[in-house]
């Protein structure tokens, strides 16, 4: 009997010791999200640059399920580590451990025993990135088509080199000279506007794409302008149907990587965006729709 409880004591000893100075966190908040991973993700990055931090947000590797975030509040400087773990295509668990390595000690032993500023300040930031995610889920819709053929088109374009961030506003500073010269010229138009996606950096969340505008392909097309042309071939590709506004658009890419992960399909990281709605004209967001198509891995078989 007297070994069982000196060993139940060096059990308890070891535990409290862990708890103390080696537990990673000192305090944890948990959330389920109604939202996919990469939605997530890209979200708390956006609402990260709002913030008071030490330094931006860090991503490891392309794994879009943990991120690092320093905040500074006052004469505190506290670490938020967010873990996404996925539940369903649409649901998520949003783990978020927070430490404060100045006072970390204090508030592992406080935090126990009384509701300390650190844990409501730790409540309140992340109900706030509650909230803010909560908004952004409700300005969009997707659906998940699955397989289909894209039709091939020859297209004018733009090349063009940003962060996902400012997609939107590449498309907007290049698309009034694409159009116009077209237009200046008497090109003949083939279909609605698009973004083809050349190289895509999970890592660092920067793109290259062709802002490009179908058209028919005759043998007298502008050639003393920054236009460029080519031929998009025909390919199988996943589909979604995106509605909203055009700046999260991407939200459809990181869906369509889940489905095919889910799924078991090769794809190619280089999703081709359709737009159905001219963002000038206004309207209710939820209306304006792009097709969003994710290259399946052709077989070289």
């Amino acid at each position: 009997m007297k070994k069982f409880f000196i060993g139940l004591g060096l059990v308890l000893l070891l535990a409290l010791l862990w708890y103390l100075f080696l537990k990673p966190s000192d305090y944890i908040v948990r959330f389920k999200a109604p939202t996919f991973t990469g939605a997530i993700n890209q979200t708390l990055k956006l609402w990260d640059t709002s913030l008071d931090t030490v330094q931006g947000i860090r991503q490891e590797g392309e794994d879009l399920t943990e991120l690092i975030q320093t905040l500074r509040f006052s004469d505190s400087t506290h670490v938020y580590h967010w873990k996404i773990n996925p539940i369903t295509d649409s649901t998520a668990q949003v783990v978020v451990s927070v430490k404060d390595a100045e006072h970390s000690l204090m508030n592992k032993i406080m935090v126990p025993f009384s509701d300390t500023d650190f844990e409501k300040r730790s409540r309140k930031t992340v109900m706030e990135f509650m909230q803010n995610l909560k908004e952004h889920d409700e300005n969009f819709r997707l659906n998940i088509i699955g397989e289909v053929d894209f039709q091939s088109k020859y297209i004018g374009y733009i090349p063009v080199k940003v962060t996902q961030f400012q997609k939107a506003g590449g498309m907007m500073k290049n698309i009034t000279y694409l159009s116009g010269e077209l237009f200046a010229n008497k090109v003949q138009l083939d279909g609605p506007p698009m973004v083809e996606v050349t190289h895509w950096d999970r890592v660092n969340d920067s793109i290259y794409y062709n802002l490009a505008q179908p058209i028919v392909r005759v043998d007298n097309l502008p050639q003393d302008t920054e236009i460029k042309y080519k031929r998009i071939f025909g390919k199988r590709a996943l589909k979604a149907e995106y509605f909203g506004n055009y700046i999260t658009s991407d939200r459809a890419w990181y869906a369509l990587m889940d489905y095919a992960k889910r799924e078991n399909i090769a794809v190619e990281p280089t999703p081709i965006e359709v737009f159905h709605n001219n963002p000038n004209t206004g309207g209710d967001e939820l209306n304006w729709k792009a097709d969003i198509y994710l290259p399946l891995k052709e077989n070289n078989d």
